[in-house]
């Protein structure tokens, strides 16, 4: 055991518990918010003797042909999490600086921040949907960069464009506002994108994790102004994307892919609607956070109907959420899986009448 002493917010740093930490035993996996399609793809590598492009050409142009931006706004990461460390390493001094966030969220937001020794002022989603933008700027403070997780993970909250674009034009020259939409494809005509061409403080995070259903490739986007991103690309690693990975990403951004990949979401976003009605028909949920995304969160009379459901090999992602350990999250799955979902709400009634 080395007796290397560790720094001081590293000893006390909690890791995330990412849905995947568990090894969990089940045949059907909802807790991970990924897509239940899969891609089969043939391959022909003949250049892996060679360093990859540190942006690869076809990657970069396919998705800003995408996202409706220029190449020079693009910045392509390993997965959006890279993303969210790249902004606080290169924006945040460590023990000096902040950043503001609003919880219930993404924690990446917050073990990243603590492994830089990077201050939190922390907002709630509540504060975000419901003040104004001059009030929530004293609890903001100095923060450098303000996550606005959008739609929000876990709750689905989703905030208009306009309450972002309020907020990051009160903090120009201030702060950077951080709009993470790793879940907009579910909702994609509410997209902040257009507020980097206004605001040279806004950047927004995207994945191919989600409804692209490429998880396993961790494939991120970083969207900005060049002034934003300018200072990234010195941080960046100097090959951050495998060939391999580069290869697989520029498929996903062909013609034909987008509109496969938008057919697959609006099939989920009609199972979620459907999930829907089943849970509100369960008289064991005692509240649904109906918005945005590839997942519903709800909250059980009795969270051990989660160890009956896991018990069957029915995996979702139970959560402590407002003080109570009660909360469910379920990924959206095929039609398959969603029945195994259905078939667990109806097995909680008759354990629940028979005890």
């Amino acid at each position: 055991m080395t007796n290397i002493a560790l720094p001081e917010n590293i000893e006390k740093l909690k890791a995330y518990s990412s849905a995947k930490s568990e090894k969990l035993t089940g045949n059907t996996w909802l807790n991970a918010n990924e897509s239940p399609y899969t891609r089969l793809l043939e391959m022909r590598f003949d250049n892996l003797n060679r360093y990859p492009d540190p942006q690869p050409e076809a990657v970069i142009e396919g998705y800003a042909r995408y996202a409706q931006v220029e190449q020079s706004n693009v910045l392509m990461t390993r997965g959006a999490d890279e993303g969210i460390e790249l902004l606080v390493r290169t924006y945040c001094e460590p023990s000096k600086d902040s950043i503001a966030i609003f919880t219930p969220t993404y924690g990446m937001y917050k073990v990243t921040a603590n492994t830089h020794n990077i201050a939190i002022n922390e907002l709630s989603q509540e504060q975000l949907a419901n003040e104004d933008t001059d009030a929530l700027l004293p609890a903001i403070g100095e923060a450098k960069l303000v996550f606005v997780c959008n739609p929000n993970n876990p709750t689905g909250a989703l905030q208009p464009i306009r309450k972002v674009a309020a907020l990051a034009d009160k903090l120009k020259g201030r702060a950077i506002v951080v709009v993470d939409e790793a879940y907009i494809e579910f909702c994609e005509d509410k997209s902040c994108v257009e507020l980097i061409k206004t605001f040279p403080n806004v950047v927004v995070l995207r994945t191919l994790s989600k409804a692209f259903a490429l998880a396993g490739l961790r494939v991120g986007f970083m969207l900005a102004s060049e002034s934003l991103l300018a200072p990234i690309r010195k941080v960046i690693a100097p090959y951050p994307v495998s060939t391999v990975v580069a290869q697989i990403a520029a498929t996903a951004l062909t013609s034909d892919a987008l509109t496969q990949m938008r057919r697959q979401v609006s099939i989920l976003n009609l199972a979620k609607k459907k999930l829907i009605q089943w849970l509100q028909n369960s008289e064991f949920v005692n509240a649904i956070l109906c918005g945005e995304g590839n997942f519903v969160t709800l909250q059980l009379t009795d969270k051990q109907f989660v160890q009956q459901a896991m018990r069957q090999g029915l995996i979702m992602r139970p959560f402590v959420l407002f003080g109570e350990d009660n909360w469910l999250r379920i990924s959206i799955g095929n039609e398959q899986e969603l029945k195994q979902v259905e078939t667990w709400l109806k097995q909680c009634q008759v354990t629940e009448e028979v005890s």
